[in-house]
Order: C-alpha cells, then structure tokens, then sequence
C-alpha cells in the first residue's frame, strides 16, 4: 500500500512536469477550415453534473448529430455505474504524463474544430487532456489557466445557458458559425 501511494506520487510529479513542458512549447497547429464541424468537450463532471446539455450544442450550431463528443471527468467513480458519457478518473493517470484510458484515447485520436474546457477547478488531469488535445479553437472559463485556451469566457460553470450564449456570440464575432 505505501508503494503504490509513493508510485502515485511520482506518476502526479511526472504528470506536472510534463504539463509545464507541454505549456512552454509552442502550440500544435491543427490545419481545418474555418467553421465549426466537430467538436469535444472535457466536462468536470463532480461539479457539473448535466454534462449531456453540450449535445444542444447541435442544434445551437447546425451540427451534424455525431458531430460532438464528450469525455467526463470524475475523482472517484465506479466502472460499473451507468454514466450517459465517456469517464476517466485520477486512477487513469500513466507515467511522463500519459492518460491509460480507452475511452480518452479514442478521444484524443480525433482532431476538433472546438475543444471546450467546462471546468473551473485547477486538475492535472483535465490540463492534460486539454492540452494533449488537437483543436483549433480552445474554449474555456476564466478561472482555469489562460495558456491552455484561446477563448476564455467569465461565466459561471453552473449557467450553461449563459455560456451556451456567449460561446455563440463570439463565434460569430469570429465569424466561425
């Protein structure tokens, strides 16, 4: 037991360096179109628990049904419980930064138009999958870390609505919808 919390340790210090490494480099371009076809969403599940309401997204922007894919994110969370979306957890950390799970690497196998970041707490795991993530455009709200994305939006994690809203606007203002 005291191995495994010490191994824990190391992988969450490796997982950090990495993260800061990934940070000082200069972003990955992703070469799309402009506009916005696809779409991935990293939702921070403890604290938003209805991450279901990004697929209004498809109608709010004219996508194609499976245009969006959602990857949740959990602290704890039981295998076996029924979740309407994809999970990883804390346990799915690797080593120099890696995320074992099928589920985040068929998310991370595809490349998006817009990521958005519907997360407000500071988690290794959640910088880690945002930045590993191809997107062109990264979305997300003011209390996370402005070297991740591109757009940052001061709204609540709890309105979706708003957020809804103003991710539209500025859209728009961008002329990718």
């Amino acid at each position: 037991m005291f191995l495994k919390g010490l191994q824990d340790k190391f992988k969450v210090k490796s997982g950090q360096k990495y993260l800061r490494e990934e940070l000082e480099r200069s972003p990955k371009t992703v070469a799309r179109d402009k506009g916005i076809t696809s779409v991935g969403c990293i939702v921070d599940v403890d604290n938003f628990q209805k991450a279901e309401a990004f697929y209004e997204l498809i109608e709010e922007f004219s996508l194609r049904p499976n245009a969006i894919k959602i990857i949740g994110y959990k602290r704890e969370f039981d295998k076996n419980s029924p979740y309407a979306i994809q999970m990883f957890s804390d346990k799915d950390l690797g080593w120099k930064g890696q995320i074992e799970n099928s589920y985040v690497l068929e998310f991370l196998s595809r490349e998006y138009d817009m990521l958005i970041n519907y997360y407000e707490d500071d988690n290794l795991m959640m910088k880690l999958l945002s930045v590993k993530t191809l997107a062109r455009l990264k979305v997300g709200l003011a209390a996370q870390d402005p070297n991740i994305n591109d757009l940052i939006l001061n709204t609540p994690l709890s309105d979706f609505k708003l957020f809804k809203s103003e991710l539209k606007k500025y859209l728009k203002v961008l002329k990718e919808i």
